[in-house]
This record gives structure tokens, C-alpha cells and sequence, in this order.
């Protein structure tokens, strides 16, 4: 990877010429049930898919954490692939996790890249910067959301998900945080409301309609390749083009996004 992309100087070419991507700010709103009012709207911040290492310019995280201090979520929630190759580049990414302070918590899974290399290094970096690592377990929200639980699942494949282990002591209020789509399998009948996962990088490489080329393997990550989805039976589910590149530092027609969700 280092010989192919020069030592990095393929992906500041990328970066400086357009080729990453603009990034930008998807907004989606989930309407609650009565029964689960809460006291005030809740603002969700999402991103995956960093892809830290030699694909992908860092300075992209720059252009995420910006926009993230602009919008200043209630709580940041983090869908796992940080890192593209050895578990120190996630060390990139610290400062501006380190520098983001959401009131609520910064809550993070694990993706298949961070598995394949040393994930407990990731968990140690993350935990220095005030990131709450979340594998099969529910974290109930601060005061006043305290009817709410973010439930961290591991990956379906490289990972042991374990849905009854994810839902454990949830709240009535559930947000479903996991790295890829294919999770939804593993739900084993528990309830969530909201849903977020990447992994898909919308296809990174796409036809002008949004169509990807090339998509990563997993039985769920063409039918839910970007955007909203309704599940049937259980809360929709959101699915992020990520942040960084993976393979080649390329992206078309599939800009790097910071996702947006208000819980009404």
C-alpha cells in the first residue's frame, strides 16, 4: 500500500484535486412514538468509514471535525473502520476526537478494518479522547435522555455480534449503532428505533444517480448501500458513505458526509 500510493503523495493529489470528495452534512428526522416523547429533540451526529492510513488525506478529518463543531450534536456516535492498515494510524484521528465535546458522550464500534489489526490499541487511543468504546452493550444517555440507550453492536463478520447481549438493561428509547448493514440479521427480535451503520462507502465509486459499482461483501450492503432505509418490523435504518477512501483514495459520485439526525 505504501509503494502503491507513494508514500501518501497519491492521496494529497487526490485530496487537493477533488478526487476525496466534498464533505458535507446529511440531515435525516425520526419521529418517536408518543409513548417515547422525550423532552426535547435530540441531535445525533454520525460518522464512519475514517479509513486513517496511506488511502486516505488527513486532512478530510480536518473538514469533518469542522463541520462537526458547526452543527455541535448532543452526542457523537462513531461506526467503526478507523483505520486503513496498522492500529497506530488511528492515533490520527485523536485530537479532533479529543477536541469534540458533546454533552451526551462520544460512543464508538468496531469495524471489520479495526479488527483485522490491533483493536485494543484503537480502544486505548479512543479512551484518551473521551470515546466510549461499545462491543454487544447498551450505554443509557444523561439526564434528560435517559430513556434513551445507544446499543453498540460488534461486526457481523470479523467481530462476535451478539443481539442479546447489545439490547441487555436498554432503555425504552433505542439507538442501534453498528459498523455494517449485515447486523440487522443478528438482531435476534429486539426493537430499536433508529439505526445507523456504513461500511458501503455509498459504492465510493458510483454512477451520477448514486448507483455504486463496486460494493463491499455482505448479504445486506447492496440493499442498503446509502441512505434511509424502513426495516420492516423495527426502526428505519441510516446508512452513511463514511469519511475516508479504502483501496485507492478515490471517491465519485460518493462524497464523505457527516450524518445529522434528529430524534423529534
Amino acid at each position: 500500500m505504501d509503494l502503491a500510493t507513494l508514500g501518501g503523495l497519491v492521496s494529497a493529489l487526490s485530496y487537493h484535486c477533488g478526487l476525496h470528495g466534498r464533505m458535507g452534512v446529511t440531515r435525516y428526522s425520526v419521529t418517536l412514538p408518543a409513548e417515547r416523547r422525550l423532552p426535547r429533540p435530540l441531535k445525533i451526529g454520525f460518522a464512519s468509514d475514517f479509513h486513517a492510513g496511506r488511502p486516505t488525506h488527513p486532512a478530510i478529518f480536518a473538514d469533518l471535525f469542522a463541520r462537526i463543531a458547526e452543527e455541535q450534536p448532543d452526542v457523537l456516535l462513531l461506526g467503526g473502520d478507523y483505520v486503513t492498515g496498522p492500529a497506530r494510524n488511528a492515533a490520527l484521528l485523536c485530537p479532533g476526537l479529543a477536541a469534540c465535546q458533546p454533552p451526551l458522550g462520544k460512543f464508538a464500534v468496531f469495524g471489520n478494518h479495526d479488527l483485522s489489526t490491533d483493536d485494543q490499541q484503537i480502544a486505548r487511543l479512543f479512551g484518551a479522547a473521551g470515546v466510549n468504546m461499545l462491543v454487544n452493550r447498551a450505554v443509557v444517555l444523561p439526564a434528560p435522555f435517559d430513556s434513551v440507550s445507544v446499543c453498540g453492536m460488534d461486526d457481523p463478520w470479523t467481530g462476535v455480534a451478539d443481539g442479546d447481549a447489545t439490547f441487555a438493561g436498554a432503555s425504552a428509547t433505542r439507538i442501534l449503532l453498528m459498523h455494517a448493514p449485515d447486523g440487522l440479521l443478528l438482531l435476534n427480535g429486539h426493537r430499536y428505533d433508529v439505526g445507523f451503520a456504513g461500511h458501503t462507502h455509498g459504492g465510493q465509486i458510483a454512477l451520477p444517480n448514486g448507483t455504486p459499482l463496486v460494493m463491499p461483501q455482505g448479504p445486506l450492503s447492496r440493499p442498503f448501500y446509502y441512505a434511509r432505509f424502513p426495516v420492516s418490523g423495527n426502526g428505519d435504518l441510516i446508512v452513511s458513505r463514511g469519511v475516508g477512501c479504502s483501496g485507492i483514495p478515490i471517491r465519485i459520485n460518493a462524497d464523505p458526509e457527516l450524518v445529522i439526525c434528529t430524534l423529534q
